[in-house]
């Protein structure tokens, strides 16, 4: 499969993985803190099922031709704000699947070529950065609700290897987003499962062994997705992570404060 393909194919992995897990929970589960701080799990499911009803109509309407109708996502949120605990997990599981499906029906030459736009960027963008956008999301989130049960949960590894090669291409913006590498004194490049991870003036990903690497992280490559992400804090560490060189693991926690 190529990337928008295997994107997609996590995307229904995650979804049916959520789904299964909502019809285990009552109230007293649905209301019980996520991993992500301050949130709730019926929280973080909420945040799911509005992202899937907004990402929804910019995708139809780049599939339809049309101009993406308008609506405020404030509006959207409220809305899901609102509801109860059952309802924004029964409200997930609809609007995700119906997300997935419409992923799912585009066929190749569609995936390929398909722009959208998502409104907050310049421009339209290719497919797999707009999916690649909402695995992100899922992947991260998915984990917050699964490690809100239980704190030994991993990131899935295939999706944790997929989100390795968008940070590394289509998604590279997202790592000047999210990191903070004034958080260093001085510049490090981490050599990790292959790949290299420069925090200097920006923070760049690439998917090859960094030449001159100046520290080493050892460990599963979710926990390396995780601590990208902001969800490797001490609690949710596993045993084998160590970080040597010139930084340190509680270094690249603050470089990646989370999102």
């Amino acid at each position: 499969m190529n990337l928008v393909d295997r994107v997609i194919h996590s995307l229904r992995a995650h979804h049916d993985q959520l789904a299964t897990l909502v019809t285990t929970l009552d109230e007293a589960g649905l209301t019980r803190p996520s991993a992500a701080t301050e949130w709730r799990v019926c929280d973080v499911l909420s945040h799911l099922g509005s992202g899937a009803e907004i990402m929804l109509r910019p995708l139809a309407a780049a599939v339809a031709g049309t101009p993406v109708p308008e609506g405020a996502n404030q509006e959207v949120w409220d809305r899901w704000n609102a509801l109860s605990p059952v309802d924004q997990a029964l409200g997930f599981v609809e609007h995700d699947r119906r997300l997935v499906e419409t992923l799912e029906g585009l066929d190749h030459d569609v995936r390929a070529s398909l722009l959208v736009d998502l409104g907050f960027l310049p421009t339209p963008v290719p497919l797999v950065v707009a999916a690649g956008m909402r695995l992100n999301e899922v992947a991260l989130h998915h984990w917050d609700v699964v490690a809100g049960l239980d704190a030994t949960a991993t990131l899935d590894r295939d999706a944790a290897e997929v989100l390795l090669e968008l940070f590394c291409g289509p998604l590279a913006v997202l790592l000047g987003w999210v990191g903070r590498p004034e958080a260093l004194d001085e510049v490090a490049v981490v050599a990790f499962e292959h790949h290299g991870l420069t925090i200097a003036e920006d923070v760049a990903l690439v998917a090859e062994p960094p030449m001159a690497p100046t520290a080493f992280f050892t460990g599963p490559v979710e926990a390396a997705v995780r601590l990208i992400a902001g969800r490797l804090g001490p609690a949710h560490t596993p045993e084998e992570v160590a970080v040597s060189g010139n930084v340190t693991l509680d270094d690249l926690r603050r470089v990646f404060a989370g999102y």
